[in-house]
């Protein structure tokens, strides 16, 4: 299961949210009382109270759906289904507190305003001073402030109680959490067994035949009698052992990237970006330098959206940018070619296993005709 990120709302919307809040209470009392006296009614007639029943619990799931997206839409909270029948009527009920704190709130900041209009109209008729005036928006100001926080600390009462009362409990969330890591386990054997194949792969289709073109080379410059083509056949032989070495190097940093031990992950993505085919612009703002798990796998999901856009995107320019906020390292790594990834390809799919085992998200965004954005986004810790 995918835990929900919260969401910063705009300041703006809390307090609409909290008057929402305000109206959906009523409805909700209305709905209580309704509920009440239809299972008072079916107290005497034994086969109706378990469609009564039913029919409070279904209505109430229906207004706790609401409430959710009242608090998603104004609140910038997602909180999870995890509660059913009487918990969600149990939190119909609780809600009506939120409901008359935010009412008293909205109308003390009424009489406020009555008042500060009483205030107003005072000074433009002359009968306050402006010593008496100013005294009295201080006071204004000071008791606004105190009912914004009182509304502030409404949205948060209403916010803990759905959380409380409608989340999945301890329970549910642990064995959540376990399938999850048993997934992500499992994805990580099937991404490493998928890359020792393609090393595999490697090694045989592209390092091994230039090793043995190698060694024929050098017979056949061991055989030559002619000194001229002695030397030519060496010189072959000597620039397909650096491409060799090359090409094994290449093998070696997609097993272990070496090269994060004396480097961070910036500089070595900018010597990625030096072999590239494709121009590459690499911007790397970390103040904290983050784990060692969590560089490898951004190094990784880095070199892997760069070979693919330079194989099959037809890009001109990749960029890659990599930096932190609320607690998380986030990458980008954009291309302007033709689109067309597909996520659950061999290569893509084995990256999101790997950010999915570091409780990270892997995202990618590659309409037909592109561009294709590859974003990443990893707990700091």
């Amino acid at each position: 299961m995918e835990t929900p990120r919260p969401v910063t709302p705009r300041p703006t919307r809390i307090p609409v949210g909290v008057a929402l809040g305000i109206l959906t209470a009523v409805v909700e009392a209305l709905f209580l009382l309704g509920a009440a006296g239809a299972v008072a009614g079916a107290a005497a007639v034994p086969p109706a109270r378990r469609r009564v029943r039913t029919a409070i619990r279904r209505y109430a799931a229906t207004l706790a759906r609401h409430e959710r997206d009242r608090l998603a839409r104004f609140h910038g909270v997602e909180v999870p289904p995890g509660a059913a029948g009487r918990r969600e009527v149990g939190y119909l009920a609780a809600r009506l507190l939120p409901g008359a704190l935010g009412l008293l709130a909205y109308g003390v900041l009424a009489v406020g305003v009555v008042l500060a209009s009483i205030v107003v109209r005072a000074v433009f008729r002359g009968d306050l001073g402006v010593t008496d005036a100013l005294l009295q928006a201080v006071v204004g100001a000071a008791l606004l402030l105190v009912n914004v926080q009182a509304v502030v600390s409404v949205a948060a009462l209403d916010v803990r109680l759905a959380r409380r009362l409608l989340g999945p409990n301890a329970r549910t969330l642990l064995e959540d959490r376990v399938r999850e890591l048993a997934a992500s386990r499992a994805g990580v054997i099937a991404a490493v067994d998928a890359e020792r194949q393609r090393i595999e792969r490697d090694l045989h289709d592209g390092l091994q035949q230039r090793l043995v073109a190698l060694g024929m080379l050098l017979g056949r410059a061991r055989r030559s009698r002619d000194a001229e083509r002695t030397a030519a056949l060496l010189a072959q032989a000597h620039a397909d052992a650096q491409q060799a070495v090359a090409e094994l190097r290449e093998v070696a940093w997609r097993v272990y990237p070496s090269a994060l031990d004396d480097a961070d992950l910036g500089q070595v993505l900018e010597m990625v970006a030096q072999r590239s085919d494709v121009p590459v612009r690499v911007r790397c703002d970390l103040p904290v330098r983050p784990q060692r798990q969590v560089e490898t796998v951004l190094y990784f999901v880095a070199c892997e959206a760069l070979t693919n856009a330079a194989k099959h995107a037809a890009a001109t320019l990749i960029t890659v940018e990599i930096g932190t906020g609320e607690e998380l390292v986030r990458m980008t790594v954009h291309d302007d070619g033709v689109g067309g990834a597909d996520p659950a390809g061999r290569g893509l799919s084995g990256l999101a296993r790997r950010v999915a085992a570091q409780d990270g998200r892997l995202r990618v965004d590659s309409p037909a005709g592109g561009p294709t954005t590859v974003s990443v986004e990893l707990p700091c810790g």
